[in-house]
């Protein structure tokens, strides 16, 4: 996982708090908002297990929490719908300033209708995606059930919400009333994904009906049948998740790499203003690879002496699985774990002295059958003749020339 905490300021110049979760092989191509639920926070399981799914998918996912919930500034009683429209549009202005302007907005239940508000006012948002969310934010209020008659006759009440008790203000509760979802909707004209479960009994699938015709084309609409409404089974968030990141991929930018040409086998291909970030070609399979953090890389693949050990460690196991076969010996899984001692660009710091160090592969071998002591004798024996280990022992020659 690559997460980050972050923090940035509301309109009140209080500090929120966020997690910026990145891609873990790539630059992110497109930046996301996630929006909460009502009294949720960032750290919701669900929320995690979205976002998740689309740094897989290359997107770059900030989550955090609003203003009086969780890790954040500011008193919650004092907030309303409409602070957290403006907590959304102030998350947008910190990617775009510090990172890139965001062009995905995801919200879940009340975050929701939150996210479609706020995308009316971010103009670098293209895609929509709303999670089992109203179509009217004042949908809320039969949550506060008796509450919400002693909030309106004595301006404010405590109400308990998934055990903890939240202060709840009259001006809350008006802000709710004052707000059209649905005039917003008409008016959105951005590409918008709604998803829903037939069985949400918190808000009812009526909602989700109801955001669809109101909306311009291009509109979508995902029946997330079985799902419950806060999306507390794992593989339902995932699938979720996996969902609006593939979805979104038509409406986003999603930069392409230049393919590499080459009549060789293998190739290797890295602009001076990538670090170390390198893309390779071997045969018909395209990788990364790359250099840690710690020695100036981005840590996006493996670096290249990783490479090295990986290739003599799969010609070990097949080499011995090979040889097996042909004596027809069941050696079951056979795993070969290589550690290299010299390390990574240190290498290069005089890549024009030659060196006086002796590279050293270690490599253990692991086999799960139960085999006698002369068969893992020969074993041993046939794993220093697999053709990567032959190839490392043996003179070899690398000629070098520069090509048009």
């Amino acid at each position: 996982m690559n997460i980050h905490k972050v923090s940035f300021t509301n309109k009140d110049e209080e500090q929120l708090a966020g997690r910026l979760e990145l891609p873990v092989s790539q630059k992110p191509h497109n930046f996301v908002i996630f929006a909460h639920c009502f009294t949720c926070t960032k750290n919701l399981t669900a929320v995690k297990n979205v976002g998740r799914a689309l740094t897989d998918a290359g997107f770059g996912v900030l989550r955090f929490d609003f203003t009086g919930l969780g890790e954040s500034e500011g008193d919650f009683e004092n907030t309303n719908f409409s602070g957290n429209v403006d907590d959304l549009v102030e998350a947008a202005n910190f990617l775009e300033k510090n990172y890139m302007a965001p062009t995905l907005i995801i919200g879940h239940s009340l975050g929701g209708a939150a996210a479609i508000f706020a995308a009316s006012k971010i103009p670098s948002i293209k895609t929509v995606a709303v999670i089992n969310s109203p179509s009217h934010p004042s949908h809320v209020m039969h949550l506060l059930k008796d509450s919400a008659q002693e909030i309106t006759k004595n301006g404010k009440a405590k109400v308990n919400l998934g055990g903890i008790d939240f202060t709840i203000k009259k001006q809350f509760l008006d802000d709710l009333e004052n707000k059209s979802l649905i005039n917003t909707v008409k008016n959105l004209k951005k590409a918008l994904l709604i998803l829903h479960s037939p069985q949400d009994k918190i808000v009812g699938i009526k909602n989700a009906e109801e955001i669809y015709l109101a909306a311009h084309h291009p509109k979508s609409f995902v029946s997330l049948d079985g799902v419950d409404h806060m999306l507390t089974r794992k593989e339902d968030s995932n699938y979720v998740g996996q969902v609006i990141a593939g979805w979104a991929a038509r409406y986003v930018d999603i930069p392409v790499a230049e393919e590499i040409k080459s009549k060789s086998k293998v190739a290797a291909s890295l602009n001076n203003d990538e670090k170390f970030t390198t893309r390779l070609k071997l045969g018909d399979h395209y990788l990364i690879a790359d250099e840690p953090t710690d020695f100036g890389g981005n840590n996006f693949g493996p670096s290249p002496y990783e490479f090295l050990s990986a290739g003599l460690a799969a010609c070990t196991v097949m080499t011995i699985q090979m040889y097996a076969r042909r004596k027809k010996w069941d050696v079951g899984n056979v795993t070969c774990h290589i550690n290299y001692l010299k390390d990574h660009a240190i290498d290069c710091e005089h890549c024009e002295e030659d060196s006086a160090k002796i590279d050293t592969f270690t490599r253990e071998i692991n086999l799960t059958a139960n085999l006698s002591e002369e068969q893992k004798k020969k074993i041993l024996v046939i794993a220093d003749k697999c053709p990567v280990h032959k190839t490392l022992h043996s003179q070899t020659q690398v000629i070098t020339k520069l090509v048009d």
